[in-house]
């Protein structure tokens, strides 16, 4: 008998307060393995609060409230003794702004495995390429290796910091607008990455872009005002929504 779950990430009931703002109101949704799961939304309708519960980075904010329950594989990550440096590992967070380390690149991908005990330089040169290569910059850069990461291009930073995220061997990988700021080579770029990526891990995507998210997604959510409205496979959803509100949105009526 398999014991494994057919779900990766299983939300239920979950809402989320910033003191007396509610950001989320009992969302329940799942997120099945090895998909691009895209969250689509107008601004303040909860996707970036949803991301940042994922892997608990809402526990850095003051005054928050959460209830509800949400599983990765079979554990409850909102439990009290949940390992929070071991969620992060696991659900590795790239945010909108690329925030490269003032060091070398190799220093930025090789950082946080030396401090989590990885100390061969051997393993970690070849950790560093394998998570350069996976987020296809491995060829702009293996020269350089040594020079600042500062001196890297937006679109080149944005990928770094996604080879950042790689090189701790997530098993999750959240997405927060990774493209906002980039041009459209730099962009096309990271959903093309995105499509390697999920054959090796569960990935999710907060976009405004509703082009984006009809192109690089296998399911998405669509969110207004806190709550779920829709929820389904992408080309079903954009063709065919059953939510007006839903069509609304992907045909730039609203939002």
């Amino acid at each position: 008998m398999n014991d494994q779950p057919q779900d990766k990430i299983r939300i239920e009931d979950l809402s989320f307060f910033y003191g007396d703002f509610q950001a989320l109101d009992a969302v329940t949704l799942a997120i099945r393995p090895n998909e691009v799961f895209g969250l689509m939304g107008p601004a303040k309708s909860g996707k970036s609060t949803l991301l940042r519960v994922l892997n608990r980075m809402c526990d850095l904010i003051p005054g928050i409230k959460v209830t509800g329950r949400v599983r990765l594989d079979n554990d409850d990550i909102l439990a009290p003794d949940c390992d929070l440096v071991g969620l992060r590992r696991r659900v590795g967070l790239v945010l909108s702004r690329p925030t490269p380390l003032p060091r070398s690149i190799f220093e930025n991908l090789a950082l946080a495995p030396r401090l989590a005990g990885r100390k061969s330089r051997g393993e970690l040169a070849a950790l560093v390429e394998t998570s350069l290569q996976a987020a296809r910059l491995w060829d702009e850069v293996k020269d350089r290796l040594q020079d600042s990461a500062l001196k890297l291009s937006g679109g080149q930073q944005q990928r770094l910091c996604l080879a950042r995220t790689l090189a701790m061997e997530p098993e999750v990988i959240l997405l927060d607008e990774p493209t906002s700021g980039l041009d459209p080579i730099s962009t096309a770029k990271i959903e093309e990455t995105l499509l390697q990526l999920k054959n090796q891990y569960t990935i999710v995507l907060v976009s405004n872009n509703t082009k984006q998210i009809a192109r690089a997604t296998d399911r998405v959510a669509f969110l207004l005002m806190s709550q779920i409205i829709e929820i389904g496979d992408t080309r079903r959803v954009f063709t065919v929504p059953k939510d007006k509100r839903t069509d609304d949105y992907i045909s730039d009526r609203f939002g």
